[in-house]
């Protein structure tokens, strides 16, 4: 298995433009609330009988995927795990939240499509393929990068 630092390391040779780097920035914590949004949104009927409980903020689609996404975070460095709980946790507030304006679904669908024109607008600038392409664990390695480089940056 590789470790978080070969995972980075392989993640950033197709993220060495400025430009791609900042839409990165934006897009990838996007598409993770979005997709976060879009699993809230689903009906949970099965969970509320699963857990016994019809709270909306913690039961919901979002949060059964996010336990499994923390688990493989947890298999890659605690730290890290620590920072995706956090922002995880926040872009699941974020939707409760935003579900009281208007349709989740909808919003989120609408988040995600942007990002995604945005991403692939920043790899066709790099002139390197997503690294998904390759892997599509890169997928949950882009918003860790992200994370990486935010609390890694010099104050």
């Amino acid at each position: 298995m590789k470790t978080l630092e070969e995972w980075f390391a392989e993640y950033a040779v197709s993220h060495q433009n400025r430009t791609n780097k900042k839409i990165h920035y934006i897009c990838v914590p996007a598409i993770f609330f979005s997709v976060v949004g879009l699993l809230m949104s689903i009906p949970n009927r099965g969970l509320i009988s699963l857990v016994h409980s019809d709270n909306f903020l913690y039961v919901n689609w979002a949060v059964a995927a996010l336990i499994l996404v923390i688990y493989f975070y947890l298999r890659l460095s605690l730290r890290m795990a620590f920072y995706i709980l956090i922002f995880a946790t926040l872009c699941v507030i974020g939707n409760f939240y935003l579900a009281k304006i208007g349709p989740l679904w909808l919003i989120s669908l609408i988040i995600f499509s942007v990002a995604w024109v945005g991403q692939f607008y920043g790899h066709k600038l790099e002139g390197k393929k997503p690294s998904f392409f390759k892997d599509l664990q890169f997928l949950l390695i882009g918003p860790a990068w992200i994370l990486n480089n935010w609390f890694s940056q010099p104050k």
